[in-house]
Formats: C-alpha cells, sequence, structure tokens
C-alpha cells in the first residue's frame, strides 16, 4: 500500500502527530508545502483549528490535489477549542471530489493552559494505534 502523510501545523501539534504516524505507516511526514509527486492508496492529512478554521495553506493543498491519484485521505487533527479540524477537512476534501475515510483521528491540542501538553504521550499512543489498524485493513 502506497502511503503519504501531509500535515500543516502551527504549533507544532500536527507535526508531532504526523511524525507519530509516520512512526507505523513508514512514510515521511512532511508538510502541505510539499505536493504529492505520485498515486497513493492512503494520504494521511492532518491540521488543527486556529480561529475557528484550518490554515489556508491546507486548503491550497487540497486545490492542487488530483483526485484520481489518490484513493483515500485519513484526516487527522488536534483543537483546544473546536471538537475536530476533521469535519472541515472533510468538507474541502469531498468538494473536490476525494474519497475520505470514515475513520479519523482527532485529540486535544493545547492552547495556553487550555489543554496544556497535549497532544500528549497517550494521546500520540492512541494515534499510532489507529494508524496500525488503518494499515492492518
Amino acid at each position: 500500500m502506497k502511503t503519504a502523510i501531509r500535515y500543516y501545523s502551527k504549533f507544532g501539534h500536527s507535526k508531532q502527530m504526523a511524525e507519530a504516524i509516520a512512526e507505523v505507516a513508514g512514510a515521511k511526514a512532511l508538510p502541505v508545502s510539499e505536493p504529492l509527486t505520485e498515486p497513493v492508496d492512503v494520504l494521511f492529512l492532518g491540521a488543527g483549528v486556529f480561529l475557528g478554521k484550518v490554515n489556508a495553506a491546507v486548503g491550497e493543498f487540497i486545490g492542487k490535489l488530483d483526485p484520481s491519484a489518490v484513493k483515500c485521505v485519513v484526516c487527522f487533527g488536534s483543537s483546544a477549542i473546536v471538537a475536530s479540524p476533521v469535519p472541515m477537512l472533510r468538507k474541502m476534501l469531498e468538494s473536490r471530489g476525494i474519497a475520505v475515510a470514515e475513520q479519523s483521528f482527532s485529540c486535544k491540542g493545547s492552547m495556553g493552559p487550555v489543554h496544556a501538553g497535549h497532544p500528549d504521550a497517550k494521546d500520540l499512543e492512541d494515534l499510532r494505534n489507529f494508524v496500525r489498524g488503518i494499515c492492518a485493513e
């Protein structure tokens, strides 16, 4: 299975999560500034929420994706206030005709004292276990 990992990380949380995914999936975690250069079976795409939305760079990345080159996207991310960035990511991807997995992973992300220390070691281990399940399918 050909896998790619892309993320946008303003405060380092999504990068930390992408690197945990990379440990399990065997692909390199790269920022969304790095375009996909070949077709993939699974794209793990992650971001956080800042001021109620995901960064515009994520939308630009999605806008450049070739829907025929991505079989399925698995969304991940963290947030301190909003429950999850996944619905926003899903909407952007599906509007481009890109298949999005039902399964996704979200956890708390710290913002100052709010959820300080998240994602923490347990969040990252839960993420690794989630990815193991995806890769076993």
